[in-house]
């Protein structure tokens, strides 16, 4: 077992354990990406670079934005969002530091790729995108489209009863946000009724 494999599985796992202990919501949602992340490298070592890239395509660029746009809707409207300290020159550095941290990693797979020999696994590996290789883009979709066609349109099927069973659920009715010219008309609506019981 090499970096390449032991990196990526502890910051896996941290993250794992980070995303179910954060305190915050959107803590989760960062500590999820980074799982994510780790995960596709570890998919990149087994050299399945279809699976690492649809797992950051589909996952942390798709689903993951989607968890943060529903948990931003969720928090919105319920309590009023204080303005707090400009905390972005602290980030700065840290920041520039994971950058170059994860350039390093890029760095050191590329010279390393060259340098170690090739992993010995059951099937055949070769270069990214190479036919007839394990995990490769057409190794995977020969496989998708010809043997599991059928649990694919399933699942397609399953998906979309799936969207149109929330949108019958939700119907026309949204949320009821407090705000003020809501609160506005509530008060009308009062005085309104007050003289007419009046009259």
């Amino acid at each position: 077992m090499s970096a390449y494999f032991w990196v990526p599985a502890i910051i896996l796992i941290a993250s794992a354990v980070w995303t179910i202990s954060a305190s915050k919501p959107v803590y989760s949602v960062v500590a999820l990406l980074l799982n994510f992340s780790a995960l596709a490298v570890l998919f990149l070592s087994l050299s399945a670079e279809f699976l690492a890239m649809i797992q950051l395509i589909v996952y942390s660029g798709a689903i993951l934005m989607l968890f943060l746009f529903v948990i931003a809707l969720l928090s919105s409207g319920v309590a009023p969002f204080s303005v707090g300290p400009n905390r972005l020159p602290r980030i700065v550095m840290p920041a520039a530091l994971a950058v170059a941290i994860a350039f390093g990693f890029v760095i050191a797979s590329i010279v390393g790729t060259h340098v170690l020999p090739a992993p010995q696994v059951l099937t055949s590996v070769g270069p990214a995108g190479a036919a007839n290789v394990f995990g490769s883009v057409s190794d995977f979709g020969k496989a998708l489209f010809t043997v599991y066609l059928l649990p694919f349109e399933v699942t397609a099927l399953v998906l979309m009863v799936a969207v149109i069973g929330v949108i019958v659920l939700a119907g026309d009715q949204t949320p009821y946000v407090k705000s003020e010219r809501h609160e506005a008309e509530v008060q009308r609506e009062i005085r309104e009724a007050i003289a007419r019981e009046g009259d």
